[in-house]
């Protein structure tokens, strides 16, 4: 049995570049005190600690199943970064993300996957959609297709709007055994003929001990809820129950993958 124990370096922020603002959340490109350069996802962003959970959640994922996915890191801002950014918007947000965040490896020359263009193998297509559809990654569509091409290959990044449940926490058990529909949108599904092959060899090895060696890297002040009143164990525990969940009933979402496909290929 394949066991996956991953780490997580932890690095500091000694520069920031630039904000991407393509998106809402204002990630920005950085630099670190390891010499390298990040794509930090900000806790103090709108989806907040929830889409850097989804995002270390999903990444460390990708990895165990062999896709290609940039290292992630902790990157720790200091609060002087706030007091020297002369943007109010960028501002509020360095002030409220002092601390932990995550950082994603920057991909210098990187594009922006085509599915025009670009080819990709139908095992490679069928584990991406079989794990966006496990973790209900809405985000991955021709407009948006969160991939990239560097050096010559598939690189996945952005698993922040995955497992949404997770933003009211009152439904994830109804959750857990649901379809997904929002994957007849997925940017990869004419390509994804292999998903039952696919489910067949990997659902094994998402234990519950390789889901709860991910969930403990998940820092606990990213996972406590005051609102909840629950402890940062009690919500790794909410999280591996979904996951296997959804493994347990994962006929439903493959078989949506295949009515669309029909439709569509």
């Amino acid at each position: 049995m394949k066991i996956f124990k991953p780490e997580i370096r932890e690095v500091r922020i000694t520069r920031y570049i630039q904000p991407f603002r393509e998106g809402g959340s204002l990630p920005a490109l950085v630099d670190a005190d390891d010499g390298f350069s990040y794509v930090i996802k900000f806790r103090g962003a709108g989806q907040g600690r929830k889409a850097l959970i989804a995002e270390l959640i999903g990444g460390e994922l990708c990895r165990f199943l062999g896709l290609r996915m940039p290292e992630l890191v902790f990157a720790d801002l200091d609060e002087s970064f706030a007091r020297m950014e002369p943007d109010e918007e960028i501002q509020d947000l360095l002030r409220f993300s002092v601390g932990k965040n995550l950082g994603v490896h920057f991909l210098n020359g990187a594009i922006t996957f085509d599915p025009n263009v670009d080819e990709i193998g139908v095992e490679e297509a069928s584990r991406i959609v079989w794990l966006d559809a496990l973790l209900m990654n809405v985000d991955r569509t021709v407009r948006n297709t969160n991939m990239l091409i560097w050096h010559k290959e598939l690189w996945l990044i952005d698993h922040g709007a995955s497992l949404y449940f997770h933003h009211t926490w009152d439904n994830w058990k109804e959750q857990m055994e649901k379809p997904f529909v929002q994957i007849k949108d997925h940017v990869l599904l004419k390509f994804a003929s292999k998903v039952e092959e696919v489910d067949a060899q990997y659902r094994s090895l998402f234990t519950e001990e390789n889901l709860w060696n991910i969930l403990q890297i998940v820092p606990d002040e990213w996972l406590e809820d005051e609102h909840r009143q629950s402890s940062p164990d009690d919500a790794r525990r909410v999280y591996i129950s979904f996951l296997l969940g959804r493994l347990a009933h994962s006929e439903n979402f493959i078989k949506q993958i295949q009515h669309e496909r029909e439709n569509t290929v």
